[in-house]
């Protein structure tokens, strides 16, 4: 199983979605926001070389603020942060990850000749730059920094922790200053509410961290805020889970006091083995969560559900039945349970 679909609650998937039904069959999705406009004569032979400039270097590329102001009009560049902008057309061509991975870098470039780089990425940033699952978590900039400014401060999107960072916590990833996976995936849960936490704290298990190493770590944290929700996360992870949604619908079972499954249960059919997200051996109970990637990230969509659906056929000759889960059966907790129950018990 891959990494979910963008979540239907984010308007940005919402946007994307109405764009893939607009391209019609067989033809490519446009992806990222709308390409902007003007003519690409205005876009090309003007800018500096790269993505990203600071005003300073638009200027010394004889680039005037009137220009500038061209530019941004015609949607040659973009103004991703005060005084950082983007090329219009690279822009264009993100995804939602990419977007706030350029925020990240539009950051970081535009303080390289106004920060003493002593600072390091914490937090949810230092999560998107390990390559984390980050459900519905905005792009707000963590820095954890020696003290703070007395005059100045931080940009409204800029949220600066003082908490001391051990050498031994601090890894580089991609040229930045990052804290470690560890350490990033216990400040997480600090400030995340329980189930973003625990969907970034699975994935966080399965690329390698010890539970115990973290158990101790959060241990040393006394009179911390969030360190209940962290507590609480490190009780209920699980690195079996292989997907946010897999996590959600795990979470969800166990709300709901719901008989707990098997994670990754194995089944051999005429088909070979097939491997069920959550079941039920014993009732011969499969359950799948059918994530948007799961059948558009790794195969051609009607190759993928065709096998997708032999499978299913394969298992439920051997008497097993299989309970489907979409995204929005997460949030219809009544009727899940019900459907759940009804398999169970038949």
């Amino acid at each position: 199983m891959g990494p979910s679909a963008p979540y239907p609650t984010d308007p940005l998937a919402v946007a994307m979605g109405q764009r893939a039904r607009n391209a019609g069959p067989g033809q490519p999705v446009p992806t990222g926001p709308p390409a902007p406009a003007g003519p690409p004569a205005l876009r090309a032979g003007v800018l500096p070389a790269g993505r990203l400039w600071r005003t300073e270097e638009l200027r010394d590329h004889g680039i005037s603020a009137r220009r500038v102001r061209q530019l941004l009009e015609q949607g040659a560049i973009l103004r991703v942060r005060r005084g950082c902008y983007v090329l219009g057309s690279f822009w264009a061509s993100l995804d939602r990850d990419g977007i706030s991975r350029t925020r990240i870098d539009a950051y970081a470039h535009r303080t390289l000749t106004t920060s003493t780089g002593s600072f390091v990425f914490s937090h949810t940033t230092a999560a998107r730059l390990h390559g984390l699952f980050l459900w519905q978590v905005d792009d707000t900039i963590h820095l954890t920094v020696p003290f703070l400014p007395s005059s100045g401060g931080h940009a409204g999107d800029v949220i600066a922790h003082t908490r001391p960072v051990p050498a031994e916590d601090v890894t580089e990833l991609q040229g930045y200053r990052v804290t470690s996976l560890a350490r990033t995936a216990l400040e997480c849960c600090l400030i995340l509410n329980f189930r973003q936490g625990l969907i970034l704290m699975d994935h966080a298990l399965r690329l390698g961290l010890d539970p115990e190493e973290l158990e101790r770590q959060a241990g040393q944290l006394r009179r911390v805020p969030g360190i209940g929700s962290l507590r609480k996360v490190l009780a209920c992870a699980d690195a079996r889970s292989e997907s946010p949604g897999e996590t959600l619908t795990r979470d969800l079972i166990r709300r709901l006091r719901l008989p707990a499954p098997v994670l990754q249960f194995e089944v051999r059919t005429r088909l070979g083995l097939f491997r069920t997200d959550c079941a039920w051996p014993d009732r011969r109970v499969a359950l799948e969560f059918d994530g948007r990637r799961k059948y558009f990230d790794y195969a051609p969509t009607a190759e993928a559900v065709f096998q997708e659906r032999r499978r299913e056929k394969a298992l439920m000759e051997l008497g097993w039945k299989v309970v489907r889960v979409e995204w929005r059966d997460l949030f219809r907790e009544s009727e899940f349970k019900t459907r759940l129950l009804r398999a169970l018990d038949s």
